[in-house]
C-alpha cells in the first residue's frame, strides 16, 4: 500500500487532507498486493462494495475546499442542498472576502443570509453559521480545537446549536483529518438496497458498524489512525457520487456497478 501524506501522531500538526495516495492504474496494476492487504481489513462484502465503486469511479479528492475552515462552512451549507448550491454560496462569500470566522461573526445576519441564498434556506443557515463562527473563535480557532482528542471535539462540535451528527462528522473526517466515517442517506439507501443494513437504522449504530469493520477484529489487519482517515474520506466520497447519480431516489439501476449483488433487483 502507498504511504499516506499527513501526519504521524493523533492530529496534524498543519492542516493537510488525508488521502489516498495511489491512482486508479496503480490499483490495477497492484491488484494483487493491494487486495492482500486490504481485504484483512474489511469483511469481503464491504471491501467489494468500496473496490468496485473505487474502480467505477476513482479517487474522488474529496472535500474541495483550501481551508479547514471553509470546510465547516461548507458542512453547515450543505445542510439539505445540492453541492452545487454550496459552490455558489461559497464564491460569494470569498468574492466578497468573508469567509472567515471574524467576518461571519461581524456580518449583519441579512447581509450573510444574502449572500449564501443559493444554498436555501439561508435565514436558518445564517443562523447556524453566525452560532458557529462565534463558537469557534471563543474556542481559539482551529489550532485550539485541533489539540483535543477526537471524542472531546466530537462532542463540542456536536454542542453547537445547529451543528448534528452527520455536520460535526464532516468537519471531523474533512477539516481535521479525524477517522469518523460519516454517514449521510446516500449511506443508508445504498447499503439498504444492497441488503446489508436495515432502512430504518439509526445514525451512531450506522457509523458505528462502518468503523468496527475498518478498525479490525481477530486476526485481521489493523489499519493505522491515518489509514483510516483515507479511507473513511474515499468511501464516503465514493458513496455520494454513487447515490446521487445512479442509486437515485428513482434509481438507474442499468448503470449501477452494484446490479448483480444488489438485492433491491431480486
Amino acid at each position: 500500500m502507498a504511504l499516506l501524506p499527513g501526519f504521524s501522531g493523533s492530529h496534524a500538526p498543519a492542516w493537510e487532507p488525508i488521502r489516498l495516495s495511489v491512482s486508479t492504474s496503480c490499483l490495477h496494476s497492484h491488484a494483487g498486493a493491494w487486495e492482500r492487504v486490504i481485504s484483512e481489513a474489511f469483511t469481503l462484502t464491504l471491501f467489494s462494495v468500496y473496490q468496485k465503486l473505487l474502480d467505477q469511479y476513482g479517487p474522488q479528492q474529496w472535500w474541495p475546499a483550501d481551508t479547514p475552515f471553509e470546510v465547516m462552512v461548507g458542512a453547515i451549507l450543505t445542510q439539505n442542498t445540492a453541492w452545487t448550491n454550496v459552490e455558489k454560496s461559497i464564491a460569494q462569500l470569498k468574492a466578497k472576502r468573508k469567509l472567515t470566522p471574524q467576518a461571519i461573526d461581524r456580518l449583519p445576519h441579512e447581509q450573510l443570509a444574502e449572500l449564501i441564498r443559493a444554498s436555501g434556506y439561508f435565514n436558518v443557515k445564517a443562523t447556524r453559521l453566525k452560532n458557529f463562527c462565534h463558537w469557534y473563535l471563543v474556542q481559539g480557532g482551529f489550532d485550539a480545537l485541533n489539540e483535543l482528542e477526537t471524542a472531546s471535539l466530537r462532542h463540542e462540535l456536536l454542542s453547537v446549536k445547529g451543528v448534528g451528527p452527520e455536520t460535526a462528522d464532516d468537519m471531523m473526517l474533512y477539516a481535521f483529518n479525524r477517522p469518523i466515517f460519516v454517514v449521510d442517506a446516500y449511506t443508508r439507501r445504498i447499503f439498504s438496497r444492497l441488503g446489508l443494513v436495515d432502512d430504518g437504522i439509526k445514525y451512531e449504530p450506522l457509523r458505528e458498524t462502518f468503523e468496527l469493520e475498518f478498525m479490525g477484529k481477530r486476526k485481521r489487519k489493523r489499519l493505522s489512525f491515518d489509514e483510516r482517515v483515507a479511507h473513511y474520506n474515499e468511501y464516503h466520497a465514493l458513496i455520494v457520487v454513487h447515490g446521487k447519480d445512479v442509486c437515485r431516489t428513482r434509481p438507474r439501476c442499468e448503470e449501477c456497478c452494484l446490479r448483480r449483488q444488489c438485492a433491491y433487483l431480486k
